[in-house]
């Protein structure tokens, strides 16, 4: 549950981001809103979009089949097992990273914003606040497929 979980906190931020791509000044200011007008702005808030999404659909991987076995479509690597520090590794680094990130969220209000109306800041600073838990459930899962898919020691 958890690893779906993470896809759902990544959402709303993401669509808000895919509203301001579309034209909508989504909390801003008239001001506020110019930068994000440029080719180059809707780009950038289209890829972050995108690829947090899909960072946060990667955790699903580790509670599902193809976490373990690389799926055949592939090139090169499909069939083969995964090893389990291969996922590991670069799951926790991720969690850490993203905690690291979104720890600030939950004081988003205490920032100033004066490029935003005040429902702006509020509905955003909304939006934003599940990110906040991106990195606990990305390491609560890591650490669940290690428990599973570590080593045996005898004894």
């Amino acid at each position: 549950m958890a690893a779906h979980l993470t896809a759902l906190v990544v959402l709303p931020s993401g669509l808000w981001r895919i509203a301001l791509v579309l034209g909508h000044p989504a909390g801003y200011t008239e001001a506020g809103f110019e930068p994000f007008t440029t080719v180059e702005a809707k780009v950038w808030m289209l890829t972050l979009s995108v690829v947090c999404e899909l960072a946060a659909l990667l955790t699903i991987g580790l509670v599902r089949p193809w976490g373990e076995v690389v799926p055949r479509w592939i090139p090169l690597l499909g069939g083969r097992r995964v090893r389990p520090l291969a996922a590991v590794v670069p799951a926790a680094v991720g969690a850490a990273v993203l905690t690291l990130i979104w720890a600030n969220v939950p004081w988003w209000w205490t920032y100033p914003h004066e490029d935003m109306t005040a429902t702006g800041n509020l509905v955003v600073g909304i939006l934003y606040q599940p990110l906040f838990l991106w990195g606990p459930l990305t390491a609560a899962v890591t650490f669940s497929y290690y428990r599973r898919h570590r080593p045996v020691r005898p004894g």
